[in-house]
């Protein structure tokens, strides 16, 4: 398998205070990671993160992140396919690996790879 679907959505934000405040009522918990950097909360089987740098590199909007097993692999597919990268592949801790890309239509798609896969 692939990909195991999208479990993660990475929102750009500009004031990270108030996102973070919006993002806990809404989801009523407590955030698992609150750096000045990233916010990530987890709810309902889903990972929801607040970026405040998300803007600067390209996330118009936010970013659904499809979790493969193999995301180098699905990146170059991706771009083969057409696709125009706009964040390649990093580390994000922890061997966790993300990348994000634009389709023709200007969606964001993004991937994410867990170091267990």
């Amino acid at each position: 398998m692939t990909t195991t679907g999208l479990q993660t959505i990475i929102y750009p934000v500009k004031d990270l205070d108030r996102a973070k405040a919006l993002f806990s009522a809404l989801l009523e918990v407590e955030p698992y990671a609150d750096e000045p950097y990233y916010v990530g909360f987890k709810a309902a089987g889903q990972d929801v993160g607040l970026d405040p740098n998300g803007h600067a590199k390209g996330m118009t909007g936010p970013v659904p992140y499809w979790h493969v097993t193999d995301l180098r692999e699905r990146l170059a597919a991706l771009v083969a396919a057409g696709a125009e990268l706009l964040q390649d592949a990093q580390d994000v801790g922890g061997g966790r690996l993300i990348a994000f890309l634009k389709d023709a239509d200007g969606n964001l798609v993004g991937l994410l790879q867990d170091p267990t896969a």
